[in-house]
């Protein structure tokens, strides 16, 4: 299930976009070693200050399970201000109705082998249909993304190839980054659909969203014993105070999710 969130509706999703952060902290800072920003776990940068887009994947609980950030090209974006290297040379991309599209990651813990809706297979396809469709309906007509050669493999395998490439592959941490074009046509989307077998609507209105366990819970009041352990956190001095707190906050959040189980 795919939410977007944008300048118009982050307030109304913070817990969202604080997990969403935490799946990249563990993506590009944990897994791929990219040369990002991690601070307590999560992964931001300039870019996210400007107000992009993001498309995100929710299970059916409300859980983050992937990911992905659209910034317009007429203005600061990654291609052209942090991975300009892989431009060789060339001018970067300005055109209203070319965005770029990156930070796409999946959480591989969280979901399972196989096809089903559960499934990697599944989960990564679905935020590739909702990227299209929602570049689509907004008037975008190609999106350029920053990916690795194993992303470039998965376009390839689910019927979804760039149309084109941008400069040279360069180095960006532990693995190597290149620049891809894909458009947001039609017959796109529907190669896509084929391939992962998706034929409803991947989108979720912000009231269903918002009616979700996960999401729910979070933006549930929190407790006094809750804002103690957030005051502990902050006014931690040493590493050892820190992770204490952070045992006391999981060990209560853990015994509030089992009262909700039991009363459900």
């Amino acid at each position: 299930m795919i939410l977007v969130i944008d300048a118009l509706n982050k307030h109304r999703f913070p817990s969202v976009l604080d997990e969403m952060f935490l799946l990249r902290g563990r993506v590009f800072g944990d897994r791929l070693g990219w040369e990002v920003s991690v601070e307590d776990g999560r992964e931001r940068d300039h870019f996210d200050d400007l107000d992009p887009v993001y498309v995100i994947g929710l299970d059916d609980e409300g859980n983050v399970i992937s990911c992905v950030r659209a910034l317009q090209t007429t203005g600061p974006h990654m291609l052209s201000d942090v991975f300009s290297d892989i431009l060789d040379g060339e001018p970067p991309i300005r055109s209203a109705t070319i965005w770029e599209s990156t930070r796409f990651c999946v959480d591989t813990k969280r979901l399972g082998r196989g096809r089903d809706r559960h499934s990697l297979a599944y989960a990564t396809s679905e935020l590739m249909l909702g990227s299209l469709e929602y570049a689509q309906q907004s008037g975008i007509t190609d999106i350029i993304t920053v990916i690795d050669p194993v992303m470039d493999r998965v376009l390839k395998r689910s019927d979804n190839a760039p149309y084109d490439y941008v400069g040279k592959v360069a180095d960006m941490g532990k693995v190597p980054a290149l620049a891809a074009l894909l458009d947001c046509t039609d017959e796109r989307i529907a190669r896509l659909r084929a391939f992962s077998g998706i034929e409803d609507n991947v989108f979720l209105t912000e009231e269903e969203a918002l009616a979700l366990p996960a999401v729910e819970r979070a933006l549930a009041p929190k407790s006094d014993l809750e804002c103690y352990c957030d005051e502990q956190i902050a006014a931690a001095t040493t590493e050892e105070e820190r992770n204490a707190a952070l045992r006391l906050k999981a060990a209560l959040a853990e015994q509030i999710r089992s009262r909700t189980d039991v009363g459900a």
